[in-house]
């Protein structure tokens, strides 16, 4: 009996010994094997320090998941380095596509998230962009809206009444107040207009046009030509901005050297200027510079002279992507960490209060939920009167709007072109893209 007991003794501390030893390999193992690594390539600058916070509030919920950010955008061509990044080998986990064209050039890369749980909480009218027979290739990134920024200061101080403008002749009568005031209030030109920046130009100005000649992004994206209805009227506000934009030597080509820093950061929250062409995005720069200023800022539209005039175009202006070429348990990671920034209530409160987004999906209803900024509040406001139109630039050839009309309002600008070339070259080249 004895010598049974003592086996029986030894046999179970062989056996505690063993699931001790299981214990610890599986835990450090578990950190060798199971250790998942994500890299985000993602172009948002404004929320670049956000997403590294949201990133590190994550990590320390999941230690078994590291996630690098690099964050490529501002003034750099994100499409061209993200091309380069997969050409170097170096391919994000999580990337950002733009829309229909985006996916259609990327297609082969992208994981299909038609099964993920935010799926269901989408608003209407934010996956079609993303959606190729029945299959979702992107996660909405934020709304955002834009329009002309205005310092509400300055416009009571000249005497205008910001809620009367609904109309191209409207803000033009405006800005040229404004311009005979310009001494008195201490304004070193009416706007700032940054020509250099050709997706202010040749995407967000444009789509105003264009988003007239069509109805949405889906007819953008399968027009073969482009009759370009609205050239007129486009030309009326590319030249509203420029007779009164500031001009760094006094000459229409300088407005080619005004990039979106000297635009937001210098020109309009330091007060030298009275309207900017730009979106909510552009206010956490405005706060980093002066945040009364910030909090004094309202959106007026853009109007088209003879079309919709009292409206701003609000939409989607990237989408989450995942890379369909990493291992499952990288996919798995990238997932999850997606879902949780926006449906856990950390990475919700995360969402509103440090990267300022006006939510995509459902499930913002709370008072600590709801966007602060003024920006974000009136764009909020034209979608609940009605007055929007889409960002049918999401549909536009690959590379259309920048590389070619934006290009073109710079040369127009410089005198390089006129206007009518201008219009013959931006029918030929979506013509030429579209075959």
């Amino acid at each position: 009996m004895k010598s049974k007991g003592k086996l029986l003794l030894i046999l179970s501390l062989l056996i505690v010994s063993a699931l001790m030893l299981v214990g610890c390999g599986s835990k450090e193992t578990g950190q060798a094997v199971d250790k998942v690594t994500v890299d985000i390539f993602q172009f948002k600058v404004e929320a670049k320090d956000a997403l590294e916070s949201a990133v590190a509030e994550y990590m320390k919920e999941n230690p078994n998941v590291k996630i690098n950010v690099q964050t490529v955008g501002g003034g750099d061509d994100y499409g061209a380095a993200l091309k380069s990044k997969f050409a170097s080998g170096q391919e994000p986990a999580i990337m950002n596509v733009g829309g229909l064209q985006d996916v259609q050039d990327w297609i082969e890369k992208l994981e299909d998230l038609a099964d993920q749980p935010w799926v269901d909480q989408a608003f209407n009218g934010t996956l079609e962009a993303v959606m190729v027979d029945g299959k979702i290739y992107g996660m909405p990134y934020t709304q955002e809206g834009y329009g002309f920024i205005y310092n509400k200061s300055i416009f009571e101080k000249a005497g205008i009444d910001a809620d009367s403008i609904k109309s191209f002749d409207a803000l033009q009568a405006a800005v040229k107040k404004l311009d005979a005031k310009k001494d008195e209030l201490g304004l070193k030109a009416v706007i700032a207009f940054p020509a250099k920046e050709t997706w202010v130009t040749g995407l967000h100005l444009s789509n105003v046009a264009f988003a007239n000649e069509f109805s949405d992004v889906v007819e953008t994206f399968n027009a073969k030509t482009i009759d370009f209805k609205y050239a007129d009227a486009l030309k009326k506000l590319v030249d509203l901005q420029a007779d009164y934009g500031y001009k760094p030597d006094g000459t229409k080509g300088s407005l080619n050297a005004v990039d979106y820093s000297t635009q937001v950061e210098e020109l309009f929250s330091l007060e030298q200027v009275a309207i900017i062409q730009q979106g909510n995005w552009a206010y956490g720069s405005i706060a980093g510079i002066d945040e009364e200023v910030a909090k004094n800022t309202g959106l007026l539209p853009i109007p088209l002279a003879d079309a919709k005039e009292d409206s701003i175009p609000v939409g989607i202006p990237m989408y989450w992507a995942i890379n369909n070429g990493k291992n499952e348990a990288v996919k798995d990671a990238a997932k999850d960490f997606l879902n949780w920034l926006y449906t856990s209530e950390k990475g919700k409160k995360m969402i509103i209060h440090d990267f300022k987004f006006i939510p995509p999906f459902k499930g913002y209803e709370g008072e600590d939920l709801e966007p602060t900024d003024p920006l974000a509040k009136d764009i909020l406001r034209y979608s609940n009167e009605g007055r929007t139109m889409p960002w049918v630039f999401m549909g536009y050839p690959t590379g259309w709007g920048m590389d070619r009309l934006g290009a073109d309002i710079q040369g127009y600008l410089s005198g390089d072109l006129t206007w009518n070339q201008l219009v013959e070259n931006a029918k030929a080249t979506w013509a030429e893209a579209r075959k």
